[in-house]
This record gives C-alpha cells, structure tokens and sequence, in this order.
C-alpha cells in the first residue's frame, strides 16, 4: 500500500512540502499569531495578519496565485533561527 504522501507525488509530480516550525510571535496573545515557518524547499511560511488596505495592495502589484500577510518587526530576528539544521534535499 502506497503512503498518501507518495501516492501525491505520484499523481501530481510535485512532492508534498515539509515544513518546520520556528517561532510564534512571543507578544501576541492569546493566539500567538503571527507564526514562521521553514520548508524544506529552501523558503519560508509566514502566518500573519490579512492586509485589507487597497491602496497598500494596489501600490504592491501582486499577481494572480500570489498573497501577502503582515507581520511585526519584531517577527524579523527568527528568520535566523530557521536557517540552522535544515534539510533542503
């Protein structure tokens, strides 16, 4: 019997991803969103907050299949911390 993730790639060509998880957002409370996250295709998940500002959006061009999430500053320093023990093959 073929395991989902196989059978996936199989069907689709495409390997599911893998992801890491490498920090939550320590002052937001009680949902601890925004959440990082590291993939093993060598890219980030970020989970922030829905931008809804038009003129924002409208300035930023962003093309079909693409979106855009906001996130704290203070989120920035854990981009390092996914950066140490991945496996990107």
């Amino acid at each position: 019997m073929m395991s989902p993730q196989l059978l996936a790639t199989i069907e689709t060509g495409i390997r599911p991803m893998r992801i890491t998880f490498v920090a939550k957002d320590p002052e937001s409370n009680p949902t601890g969103s925004p959440t990082l996250y590291r993939t093993d295709r060598g890219s980030w998940l970020v989970q922030g907050w829905v931008v809804d500002d038009a003129e924002a959006l409208a300035e930023m061009d962003i093309p079909k299949g693409e979106t855009c999430v906001e996130i704290p500053d203070r989120m920035i320093q854990f981009f390092g911390q996914g950066e140490r023990g991945i496996d990107n093959g």
